[in-house]
């Protein structure tokens, strides 16, 4: 055991709890919407820093590390797609889910296609947020292994626990300040430890060389088709997936629904996309080092699988306490990312599924209990997951691969389609499933039972997320018109 490590960590998790519990206390009405929306007061530079914390968690971290050690640059597609659907999301939907005063992403869906029509949707919103959680817990698995020589699972374990009292304690307000601390405590941990690692591989072009003649044409953020074959094809999806499925999210419209008004919305989501994606290059860096370093002639072996590479370099390459204190602070990081999508994927459940379905008359404390109820289970669920799984990367592009394919087109539909009715929806979301999980998914061993072009070594390299979005979208649009006498289409009105 790595008693400076644990030291570290007890010290960053303490503070991140401290900072959780002090940001409760803005909380203290048993009005929902203070709870869950921070009452609707969170001024722009709170709002920025929490939603560029949100997406730059563990999985955003540690993932783009794998990526780049094992893949090559051309697949660190994660970071700047995420960071431009955040951009696209600022100009094209933010304004418009805050000007009527919505309180989670499912409401517009709520009105135009109904309440059971909306527990549909809810699925694909749960699943994605349970893998986030999933993503970012497995990375904090990796990380804890590294710095303390703790087993994994019980690292998991104890970072969930820790997560889920303090975000049942406080709602939006003490995720919003500890995403702040989290961003703080990241950027600095990347700034304290780079210099180090690009003195161990003697300095940034030479770094840039060997990562050159190791990857090839992988090492390019821009894909080369001649030499990619198919897998242009799959990076098409991958990019398409990312940029537009990281949009509908409640992680993401909390935050939007949580600014004091529209244009302070459209404003922190454009900023903290581009905080994403300068925040990316660091991250991508220790993955660059992890992969040309000699491992060798240090006396090691190098990192058991890729998902380690960011604690491995970190333990490894730099002075003990640099490394100790670094990785301490990346942790804490990772752990606060755990509170925005479990009190997301909660609000979904008891404000969108529960209530209207179950008990319509729920209100006030009873409210507030059922959504603490629901982050504990929320959170077990992610744990289980995430004991399951290895791969960060993989989570992390699972999030938006079911709410790109079964969500987006709804949420668009429900917001820019006047004539989108439920019959158009429900169709519409029948034919992306039938599409998209057709096309199999090897993380979770589903198998592939459409038979599309392009399949090589059991994965299917034709753009089919994509077609399942395209599809959807397309026949939502069609059904919709084709049913307005028997479904009318209902209009969007202001939340009072």
């Amino acid at each position: 055991m790595n008693w400076l490590g644990i030291a570290s960590i007890f010290f960053f998790y303490m503070l991140i709890f401290l900072v959780g519990y002090w940001a409760s206390k803005k909380s203290q009405s048993t009005d929902s919407e203070d709870f869950l929306l921070a009452g609707r007061r969170l001024p722009l530079w709170i709002a920025m820093f929490t939603m560029a914390a949100t997406w730059i968690g563990g999985g955003y971290i540690n993932g783009t590390a794998e990526a780049a050690a094992s893949s090559g640059l051309v697949w660190v597609q994660a970071p700047w797609g995420y960071g431009l659907s955040l951009i696209i999301g600022g100009l094209f939907f933010a304004r418009k889910m805050r000007r009527y005063q919505f309180r989670t992403m499912l409401d517009p869906l709520s009105q135009r296609f109904g309440t059971k029509a909306t527990g549909l949707f809810f699925l694909p919103a749960l699943f994605g947020e349970i893998f986030w959680v999933a993503a970012i817990l497995t990375a904090l698995g990796t990380t804890f292994s590294v710095i303390i020589g703790l087993d994994v699972h019980t690292s998991i374990i104890i970072s969930a626990v820790i997560a889920i009292i303090y975000t049942t304690i406080g709602g939006l307000w003490s995720v919003a300040y500890t995403d702040v601390l989290q961003l703080g405590l990241l950027v600095l941990g990347l700034i304290l430890i780079i210099p180090f690692l690009l003195d161990s591989v003697g300095g940034l072009d030479n770094l840039v060389e060997q990562y050159n003649a190791t990857f090839g044409s992988a090492a390019s953020v821009i894909p080369n088709k001649s030499d990619m074959g198919h897998y242009f094809w799959n990076w098409i999806d991958y990019a398409l997936l990312l940029i537009f499925g990281g949009i509908p999210w409640q992680v993401y419209f909390q935050r939007v629904l949580a600014a004091k008004d529209e244009h302070t919305a459209m404003w922190f989501s454009i900023i903290a996309g581009f905080i994403c994606i300068i925040v990316a290059v660091p991250a991508a860096m220790v993955g660059m080092v992890g992969a040309v370093v000699d491992w060798s002639s240090l006396g090691l072996d190098g990192p058991a699988n890729a998902a380690s590479t960011l604690p491995y370099v970190f333990q490894y390459l730099t002075p003990e306490i640099v490394g100790i204190i670094g990785l301490g602070a990346i942790a804490a990081a990772v752990m606060s990312s755990i509170d925005s999508s479990m009190l997301s994927a909660s609000t979904l459940g008891v404000w969108n599924v529960y209530k209207p379905l179950v008990k319509p008359k729920l209100e006030g404390k009873s409210l507030l209990k059922s959504l603490r109820l629901s982050i504990v289970i929320v959170g077990t669920a992610a744990t289980l997951l995430s004991l399951k799984v290895d791969s960060v990367y993989a989570l992390w592009f699972l999030c938006s691969d079911f709410v790109y394919c079964l969500l987006f087109p709804a949420l668009v539909c429900a917001l820019f389609d006047p004539k989108a009715n439920t019959h158009g929806a429900v169709s519409g979301f029948i034919v992306a499933a039938i599409l998209r999980f057709g096309g199999g998914d090897p993380t979770l061993g589903i198998p592939t039972v459409i038979p599309f072009p392009m399949i090589e070594d059991g994965v299917v390299l034709f753009p089919f997320r994509t077609l399942a979005m395209v599809s959807g979208l397309v026949v939502s649009v069609v059904v919709s018109r084709l049913t307005q006498t028997i479904s009318p289409p209902k209009e969007l009105v202001v939340v009072e």
